[in-house]
């Protein structure tokens, strides 16, 4: 009996479109990052005794990862401002693995104080002898209105989110050249490529970080070995909206918004963690609807425009009106929690 070869790709590619079809209608991460997933090395083989160094690893994602690190054997580097804290979650990674109290070594760091980040990287040198990993997690988000906040407040998300990480990262990198292998990740955001209302100056910081990091991934190109990642998240249930800047300098938050919607932090992890195993270049970890807002900023920027500024005047009209903005997102608004 003939085949009909040319029916038979036709066929295959028909379900090779349907199958990625599926996998993006329930996925809540880009189609690179889930092939890893499935398909990849796992973080179980690649990342087992590095020593990774954590910046903003008091709360959050941070946090998380140092728990989802210490349980794969890693030594820790823990760094945030709040000492009380970072021994906190050492305690806890502590007891939730086999590793040992040298095994994890807690630094303070303060992202603004730059003079500081010399000295910090020799400690944790001094101490582990190498660093494989460094992750930087640490910075601020806001919640405010372009035209009623300070300039002040742009300025210092600049310096945080932005200049902080460059001058860590300038520190450690010259470590991980000479040895000829490391991997810098660095957690950005869906609005480091992505406008979002609300937060002009974090999405502005998070698209220097974008642009600075794959400038410098080329400028690395001699060195296959060094890894750099970048991660961006959408919404993630974390304390980060807790300290955010709002139109003033110090200013908190009045009330949080709620996050039962957001992603699980350690889902979120668990996705950066198989992406480093795989040195994914850069990550898109959301659930939908944000997931598909990446793919049209990417492929079909007009029309991501289009339903951005319907969203985006929403998420507006709720914050002005007292509301949880990112309920604009979904089809019912919710009320601000405490």
């Amino acid at each position: 009996m003939d085949v009909c070869w040319s029916c038979v790709i036709v066929l295959g590619i028909a379900v090779y479109v349907f199958t990625q079809l599926l996998r993006f209608i329930f996925g809540d991460a880009d189609l690179t990052l889930l092939w890893a997933e499935k398909f990849g090395s796992t973080p179980e083989a690649k990342l087992r005794g590095k020593v990774v160094w954590i910046t903003g690893a008091s709360s959050g994602i941070g946090e998380e990862l140092a728990y989802q690190f210490s349980a794969l054997g890693a030594r820790l580097v823990l760094s945030a401002r709040r000492e009380n804290e970072l021994e906190r979650v050492k305690r806890s990674c502590l007891e939730r693995s086999s590793l040992k109290d040298e095994d994890i070594l807690v630094i303070p760091l303060d992202l603004t104080d730059r003079a500081s980040h010399k000295e910090k990287t020799q400690t944790a040198l001094k101490h582990f002898g190498d660093i494989d990993v460094l992750i930087n997690n640490g910075g601020r988000t806001q919640r405010s209105i372009f035209i009623d906040t300070d300039v002040d407040v742009y300025e210092a998300l600049m310096e945080l989110n932005y200049l902080g990480t460059v001058s860590v990262t300038k520190q450690v990198l010259p470590h991980m050249m000479h040895r000829g292998s490391g991997i810098i990740a660095t957690v950005s955001s869906v609005a480091g490529f992505v406008g979002v209302p609300l937060a002009t100056g974090y999405s502005a910081s998070k698209h220097a970080v974008q642009g600075f990091f794959n400038s410098l991934r080329t400028e690395l190109a001699d060195y296959p070995n060094i890894t750099i990642s970048t991660i961006c998240p959408g919404p993630v249930i974390s304390s980060i909206v807790h300290n955010a800047f709002t139109e003033q300098l110090e200013k908190p938050v009045s009330k949080t918004s709620d996050q039962t919607h957001k992603m699980s932090t350690e889902r979120c992890v668990h996705l950066i963690l198989v992406g480093l195993a795989n040195h994914v270049k850069e990550m898109w970890i959301a659930q939908q609807p944000f997931l598909l807002f990446c793919y049209m900023w990417q492929y079909t920027p007009t029309l991501a425009w289009y339903f951005t500024n319907i969203l985006g005047k929403r998420r507006v009209q709720n914050f002005k009106a007292g509301l949880d903005a990112d309920s604009a997102y979904f089809s019912k608004p919710k009320n601000k929690t405490t």
